[in-house]
């Protein structure tokens, strides 16, 4: 097996929906028949940790047979981080914490991807609403990409996830993307549209599903069209962030 892919979720905020995008995408991947690896480097909410732990239970108790991840164990250090980046899986995705860490430093640095749910990417003038500066968070992806640039390594492919704009104000959302569209083109990363604010999520997560694992064997709760379209908003976002045709060549 070549070197896993890492896909590093991360934002400087907490509460920004990183742990749902991790669990989604991990889950999303091993149903396309990818073997993934999950990593967990948020010590104080292990909120991704919680959610695969739960995943196990639920299937044992149930007697459903679920694709599971490769749990890495919790690490402190980062010399520690190269071993479990190497796990044998065809991807590792990486939950960091809300802060700016040494650790959270080094994963974003090591991957091949970072996905960051919006939140605060920019410093911005109360009287114009521009964008001032980047943020510290962004600050600190720009200085990961320059450290893989200087070691040679593959470029980092840096996604924003616009994914807790309310649809009910088209106007507020059309100033926020292009607000968005300008700091892209300035600190260089894609914005894409990603999962919405949706209840479904919130129910299953205690279980440890997601809507990918809904059939008619795995309903803990009602199922609705409403699940029918998260599963596409989805798929959509796999898609869009690449994976879906690596995840694709990985099942081959």
């Amino acid at each position: 097996m070549s070197q896993a892919h890492v896909i590093v979720i991360g934002n400087e905020k907490g509460g920004a929906g990183k742990s749902t995008v991790a669990v989604h995408l991990a889950t999303a991947l091993m149903y396309e028949g990818a073997a993934v690896a999950v990593l967990d480097l948020d010590a104080r909410q292990q909120s991704t940790g919680h959610f695969f732990a739960n995943r196990l239970a639920w299937a044992a108790a149930k007697s459903a047979t679920l694709p599971q991840p490769l749990l890495l164990p919790a690490i402190a250090a980062v010399d520690e981080l190269a071993a479990s980046l190497s796990a044998p899986a065809d991807f590792v995705v990486v939950d960091t914490p809300g802060a700016d860490t040494e650790l959270s430093r080094a994963a974003h640095q090591a991957a091949n991807l970072i996905v960051t749910p919006m939140n605060v990417l920019g410093v911005v003038d109360p009287v114009t609403l521009e964008v001032v500066r980047p943020s510290l968070y962004a600050e600190a992806v720009w200085e990961a990409r320059k450290a893989r640039a200087a070691g040679r390594g593959s470029p980092i492919d840096w996604v924003v996830l616009r994914n807790r704009l309310a649809s009910t104000d088209p106007r507020n959302r059309r100033r926020v993307d292009e607000r968005l569209t300008r700091l892209a083109r300035r600190v260089g990363f894609r914005p894409i549209a990603g999962l919405r604010d949706r209840v479904i999520y919130r129910e299953l997560f205690p279980f440890g599903l997601t809507v990918s694992d809904l059939t008619r064997g795995v309903r803990p709760v009602q199922v609705s069209l409403a699940h029918v379209a998260a599963r596409q908003e989805l798929r959509v976002l796999l898609r869009d962030l690449g994976l879906l045709a690596e995840a694709k060549a990985a099942a081959e």
